[in-house]
C-alpha cells in the first residue's frame, strides 16, 4: 500500500515514516519545507512531496491508497492558525481524499476529550473543538476511516504496551508508541469506522490491535 503521511516531519510523523519504511508499504512523506526532505528520505520515505494544508494538497494525495494524518498546529499557536490548519486544512484533506480515485483508508490522529471541549482547560478548547468538527466530518465520509485519540503525548521512550478502546479514562502515552500503533492500525480491519482512545497500558500494541477484530 502506498501511504501518504501528513505531518511527516513532526515527532510522531518521523517515527512513523521510519517504522513504515521498514515494512512492505511505500511511504510518501508530505512536508511544507524543502529543507526537511533529505531527513525524511534518510528515514526511508520512498518519496517526499511538498504541500501545505493551508493551500492545495491535490498532488500529494494523487496516487496513494491511504492517508495517515499526524499534522497539527497544536493548541498553543492561536485560534487563527488552529482554524486554518486543524479545522479547515484537515477538513479539506478529508474531502480531497474522498474525491481522489484509489484512496480508501484514512487514519486521523485526533485527541482525547474532543467530545467535550468545554471541560478541557480554556487554552485547549478551541483546538479540541476544531478536532471534534473534523472527526465528525471524517465519520460522515465514505472512506475506511479510523480516528485515533491518544492521551497527553510524551517524549519518553515507548514501552510498546498500551490500552486501546473506546471511552478510556484520560491518560498519557509516548509519541513512540503512537507511531507504532498507527503502523499496526493501517491494515487492521477491526479498527475501521471506529474512534479509538489510546493511553499507556499493559497490553502489547499488536495484541491490542488484534483484539479489535
Amino acid at each position: 500500500m502506498r501511504i501518504l503521511i501528513v505531518g511527516a516531519h513532526g515527532q510522531i510523523g518521523q517515527r512513523l515514516v521510519e517504522r513504515l519504511a521498514a515494512s512492505r508499504h511505500e511511504v510518501r512523506a508530505m512536508v511544507r519545507d524543502p529543507e526537511q526532505q533529505p531527513a525524511l528520505a534518510a528515514l526511508g520515505a520512498s518519496e517526499t512531496v511538498l504541500a501545505d494544508l493551508e493551500r492545495d494538497c491535490r498532488e500529494a494525495v494523487r496516487g496513494v491508497h491511504g492517508v495517515i494524518f499526524t499534522a497539527g498546529s497544536g493548541p498553543h499557536t492561536g485560534p487563527e492558525k488552529t482554524d486554518s490548519v486543524d479545522r479547515l486544512g484537515a477538513r479539506r484533506l478529508v474531502e480531497l481524499a474522498e474525491a481522489t480515485p484509489g484512496v480508501e483508508r484514512f487514519i486521523m490522529v485526533s485527541a482525547m476529550r474532543t467530545e467535550a471541549p468545554e471541560q478541557a482547560p480554556e487554552k485547549l478548547r478551541h483546538y479540541l473543538d476544531a478536532k471534534r468538527e473534523v472527526d465528525e466530518h471524517l465519520r460522515a465520509s465514505t472512506l475506511r476511516w479510523t480516528i485515533l485519540r491518544p492521551g497527553r503525548l510524551l517524549n519518553d521512550p515507548g514501552s510498546g504496551r498500551i490500552e486501546l478502546g473506546e471511552g478510556l479514562e484520560y491518560g498519557t502515552i509516548p509519541r513512540a508508541d503512537v507511531a507504532l500503533l498507527l503502523a499496526a492500525l493501517i491494515e487492521a480491519p477491526g479498527s475501521e469506522r471506529r474512534t479509538l482512545d489510546a493511553v499507556s497500558g499493559t497490553t502489547p500494541i499488536r495484541q491490542a490491535v488484534q483484539q479489535l477484530s
